[in-house]
């Protein structure tokens, strides 16, 4: 098949370098790509924002299959745009990539169906979250999100009240993620260890991948601000055979579930951030995407070709065997410039 693959991170660094060991790929296209990706591949310049951009260009390329690598395409409608023209995309339609789209929705949707997460409440406006804060439903350290797409960025754990007070302003006053700020989720800080949670899906069938863990924080010793992911390992010694079953019949069997209940039919890759509590995986967030840095964790790891495996489940027709994967673990570092997660040189 002639392969388009959209994005231009160290995510679609690390596509780009499984397809392009596979057989069943003939040609390897990346848009934008970068420059690590330009030095194997050829790569085409896009604005990914532009669903119909994206289009042109998979027909202008006669690509047989495009596959999604980040998140703002599809919160943009690709997929449903690939849809209607029967081209095949992977990556979720408009209304299910809201589950990392909107954290409301995420949120609202969970509660819906009876997935487990943290308590939370919903705030309009910036009265709404201090009184959120002030009260005692949540205590300290609480979290508090953006609704709306911050890569990475718009999470707070506030440990005082000042800090939340700070998250509150930035987002809400000073406008910091734009229109991603204007409504913001107050949760409870859940307690236990973290771990990210990957499976394929076809809209009613689904297949796990390894389990990793990233970290977040800008700093040794966990400390500093929440980042895009400042390095991962895979696979999670968190993720036994049995949690895995138990996330899989828990979480993810309910979102396609659900989605589906709501005429929203999940088809791509779905990620679950997990809170490993006391009682039981609990979702942090979801994403409609591999993760960063993940991705560079994980897809070394695979060794069945993933692109057919991509291409059944964009068709529907996922079939359930499993992956061959190596139980070798993978190590990742990530390098950013000083000041980063805010402002960098």
């Amino acid at each position: 098949m002639k392969l388009l693959l959209i994005g231009s991170g160290g995510r679609e660094h690390a596509l780009a370098w499984k397809f392009s060991r596979e057989n069943s790929v003939s040609e390897l296209i990346c848009a934008p790509g970068n420059a690590g990706i330009a030095r194997k591949v050829r790569c085409i310049p896009v604005d990914i924002s532009k669903p119909a951009d994206v289009l042109d260009l998979a027909v202008n390329e006669a690509a047989d299959f495009t596959v999604i690598g980040p998140e703002l395409p599809l919160a943009n409608g690709v997929a449903d745009l690939f849809a209607e023209v029967d081209r095949p995309l992977f990556g979720p339609l408009q209304a299910a990539a809201r589950l990392e789209s909107s954290k409301v929705f995420a949120k609202e949707f969970m509660e819906r169906h009876q997935i487990p997460t943290a308590r939370f409440c919903i705030c309009e406006n910036e009265g709404s979250a201090l009184k959120a804060i002030e009260g005692k439903y949540f205590g300290f350290p609480v979290v508090i999100k953006v609704d709306g797409l911050a890569a990475g960025k718009g999470v707070t754990v506030a440990t005082d009240r000042k800090v939340a007070e700070q998250a509150v302003h930035a987002a809400m006053t000073d406008r910091r993620f734009g229109e991603a700020g204007m409504r913001l989720v107050i949760e409870e800080c859940l307690v236990g260890e973290e771990a990210s949670f990957f499976a394929v899906c076809d809209g009613y069938r689904a297949i796990a991948l390894p389990s990793a863990q990233d970290h977040k924080r800008a700093f040794d010793g966990d400390e500093g601000p929440n980042t895009g992911g400042m390095g991962a390992f895979a696979p999670s010694p968190l993720i036994s055979n049995e949690m895995s079953s138990q996330v899989m019949s828990e979480i993810i069997q309910p979102v396609l579930k659900g989605l589906s209940s709501e005429s929203n039919s999940y088809r791509g890759i779905l990620y679950v951030g997990l809170m490993l509590t006391s009682d039981g995986p609990k979702v942090i967030e979801f994403n409609v995407r591999f993760g960063d840095p993940e991705a560079q964790v994980l897809l070394p790891m695979i060794k069945t070709e993933l692109a057919p495996v991509l291409l059944d489940a964009a068709r529907g027709n996922l079939k359930t065997e499993e992956l061959i994967v190596s139980s070798n673990p993978h190590v990742g570092v990530v390098m950013a410039s000083g000041g980063y997660p805010g402002l960098y040189k």
